[in-house]
């Protein structure tokens, strides 16, 4: 049966099913013992049991099926919100390691709401104590009822009465393998606390929930490194030349790729435009992704205004330092002052021209990939640019995000470039960040993709 508690003790929120028994203390269950066993009070102390453990079931199992840091610490706060009873809460994500990433989300707290708090002396907050190893921050702490707490700095309870939260509880994340990596509170409107029973099942919870934190935080970790690294070998910023306007938008897979871009002047006022892609993802691939770029830097200086020289160059490398591998390319030499594009490509998909009066794609011949014939070589083709008008060079994974068939995701993007605003097609930002969106909308242009993403646009005045 239930322990006796306090009426303004918390119960489980109702959108979890509340075990309708607890699980008796230790020694309760020892003078039981030595008791004559009661049928029915054993069957019933059971099925309490079984109501508890499928509640922890069905919130590790909601946990473990995110895959995003932001997603595991919400759903943490709500399955942790469920079993004491709260309405609202904060977890502040800090690894003891100081290696990051350091972030603090709310339940039913806004951001300006997150910035009251932080006005709190950190040593008087619960999670501060936790996260600075204050004494008593190595286990729960829970603060029943606030405004009658001896000692409360003043500032806490000033933020306390305008948010209006009278209780806290908070646990810290922790483990023998991860260390400490954060700590979480819940905020009750009026004075309360968990009974014993739900601290149990809410501090099983939390200790499964910081070892699934503790795998995503270094996936983090991983990807924060590999986007750090993908930014540092490509342009830090594009050049700028007279007559022609650049912009770029690239977006990193969840593993890193291969997709590049570069923009450089050559002699004679000329500019080499490159997009491409290496087969791969991970470590492996963004290192030859930097060893492709920079040597295709080198041919374009040397041979810049005969792009297929560059490509078959840039093929014969690929083929003798790098055998097991292959790559797209496509290489623009263009000459501003005379709006002309001299461009060819091996295996990459056909720039697209967007204008007052066109949107089309330019009709590239047909060529197989670099790495993947004996000898490359394809014919280059000319485009002359109008005034006004922005020729996009883009990658593959702009295609393959979108999940449609191929030719579906060219008549896509051929129509998403269509719709450019004509006020938006004087600026190349406008229009890449417009196809971008409109080509992977509800949020698939972010980080989290498969595919890498590369968009160059060059405006011709």
């Amino acid at each position: 049966m239930n322990a006796p508690h306090p009426s303004k003790v918390a119960g489980i929120d109702s959108t979890v099913p509340s075990p309708a028994h607890t699980v008796a203390p230790a020694t309760a269950l020892s003078a039981a013992s030595s008791a004559p066993a009661d049928p029915a009070a054993v069957q019933d102390r059971l099925a309490g049991w079984v109501s508890d453990l499928t509640t922890l079931h069905e919130l590790t199992e909601r946990l473990a099926r995110t895959d995003c840091l932001t997603e595991a610490l919400q759903e943490l706060l709500r399955a942790g919100a469920a079993l004491v009873g709260a309405r609202r809460g904060l977890v502040v994500l800090e690894p003891c390691d100081g290696l990051g990433p350091d972030t603090t989300i709310g339940l039913g707290l806004g951001r300006a709401d997150l910035g009251h708090i932080e006005t709190v002396p950190r040593s008087s907050l619960s999670y501060g104590r936790i996260l600075d190893g204050l004494p008593g921050g190595e286990r729960e702490i829970a603060q029943p009822d606030l405004f009658s707490e001896d000692g409360l700095d003043p500032r806490h309870r000033e933020v306390a009465a305008r948010l209006g939260y009278a209780a806290s509880y908070a646990l810290p994340l922790s483990s023998d393998a991860a260390g400490r990596l954060g700590a979480a509170v819940w905020l009750y409107d009026e004075p309360a606390e968990p009974v014993d029973r739900r601290r149990h099942l809410v501090g099983l919870y939390t200790r499964y929930a910081t070892e699934h934190l503790a795998r995503l935080i270094e996936t983090e970790r991983a990807r924060t490194a590999m986007t750090t690294i993908c930014a540092e070998l490509l342009p830090s910023r594009l050049p700028r030349v007279a007559g022609v306007q650049l912009a770029a938008r690239r977006r990193s897979g969840a593993r890193g790729g291969g997709d590049w871009y570069d923009a450089l002047p050559l002699p004679d006022a000329a500019l080499g435009l490159a997009v491409g892609s290496v087969t791969g993802s991970g470590p492996g691939a963004v290192a030859a992704m930097g060893r492709l770029r920079a040597s295709l830097r080198a041919y374009a200086v040397m041979e810049g205004e005969d792009p297929v020289a560059v490509l078959s160059d840039l093929e014969l490398l690929l083929r003798l330092t790098e055998p097991a591998r292959s790559a797209t390319a496509l290489f623009a030499y263009c000459e501003p002052a005379l709006r002309k594009v001299t461009l060819a490509g091996a295996g990459h998909s056909p720039p697209l021209v967007i204008g007052a009066r066109r949107t089309e794609f330019v009709e590239t011949s047909l060529s197989a990939p670099l790495g993947m014939l004996a000898c490359w070589e394809a014919p280059s083709i000319e485009l002359a640019a109008e005034p006004g008008e922005t020729v996009l060079l883009y990658t593959d994974g702009l295609l393959r995000r979108t999940g449609d068939p191929m030719d579906r995701a060219f008549a896509r993007l051929h129509a998403a470039a269509a719709s450019v605003p004509r006020p938006m097609r004087c600026d190349p930002g406008a229009v890449a960040d417009h196809v971008l969106h409109s080509m992977l909308p509800g949020g698939l242009d972010g980080a989290d993709g498969t595919e890498d993403v590369v968009l160059l646009a060059a405006r011709f005045e």
